[in-house]
């Protein structure tokens, strides 16, 4: 008559096969099954699921954990200085600006086309907070998207140059879908920068959208680039097939200052008697 085995020998049997199937579904990257599989399975067994629902729960949490970890990837890799969101814009500090149009596009239906977007206005109402939100947005829809000031782009495209690798340079950013250049007009460009930011533009145009935020409306934009034909040719590429949205109104610190001062006068007129530093638009 053979002897059953003990509950030990039994449950070191289940405890290996355990541990051979978390190290394949390791060795898979099946991160979700690893951490889930066992819970799942108790409550598979308490509501009598068949192996086919089981392995759909499974395979829907490895998913969203998937699509979580490329949304985080994406937000990272768009080097944002700091995160902002729509949901924290004060629309009604600008009652001009089409509150609807903005959140429309971001649902990022505008990406299919690389189609641009142009935000123009004096600074401090919030234009790099709009562009920071609509890629944040572009993000979270697994879109590859990149940041940069304008004085940032301009270093780098001078540093790809010199390095001889400007071609590779432009061949990465074709792989984005949205590249979003905040600040143009605040630093004039050197000819060659405005060279370079022009064949920039000009190898993305109608393939990857650009996102400009710029306090100089269109016929000022000679100012910084420094040549007509140059600013002429810019212009035609990047207001084509574009949404272009005015910000019009009072700036955000002015009004925090204007805030402050009414509960502490005495604020105000320490701050007056210093020189006022130039504005900047809010991160």
């Amino acid at each position: 008559m053979s002897r059953r085995p003990s509950l030990t020998v039994v449950e070191a049997g289940a405890r290996m096969r355990q541990q051979v199937l978390v190290n394949h579904l390791t060795e898979l990257r099946l991160t979700a099954f690893v951490e889930h599989f066992d819970a799942t399975a108790q409550t598979a067994a308490q509501a009598n699921w068949s192996h086919e629902h089981y392995l759909a729960v499974l395979a829907e949490q490895e998913v969203d954990r998937r699509t979580q970890n490329r949304r985080k990837r994406r937000i990272q890799e768009a080097h944002f200085p700091i995160l902002k969101e729509l949901a924290d814009f004060d629309f009604a500090a600008i009652p001009q600006l089409n509150q609807a149009h903005i959140l429309e596009l971001a649902r990022s239906r505008y990406l299919q086309d690389a189609t641009n977007i142009i935000l123009v206005g004096v600074p401090g109402l919030g234009k790099t907070h709009i562009a920071t939100a609509l890629g944040v947005a572009a993000c979270r829809q697994a879109h590859r998207v990149r940041f940069y000031t304008a004085a940032a782009l301009s270093n780098e495209l001078h540093q790809a140059q010199h390095e001889h690798r400007l071609s590779r340079f432009l061949d990465q950013a074709l792989h984005h879908k949205l590249i979003i250049i905040d600040e143009l007009g605040y630093l004039p460009f050197s000819p060659t920068g405005a060279q370079l930011l022009f064949q920039f533009c000009s190898t993305l145009h109608e393939r990857v959208s650009l996102l400009f935020t710029t306090n100089l409306p269109f016929s000022e934009w000679v100012q910084v680039l420094g040549d007509e034909r140059l600013t002429a040719g810019l212009l035609d590429r990047v207001t084509h097939n574009s949404h272009i949205l005015e910000f019009v109104g009072e700036s955000y610190r002015f009004r925090q200052r204007m805030a402050a001062s009414a509960t502490n006068p005495a604020k105000l007129s320490v701050s007056a008697g210093a020189a006022a530093p130039a504005d900047t638009p809010p991160a």
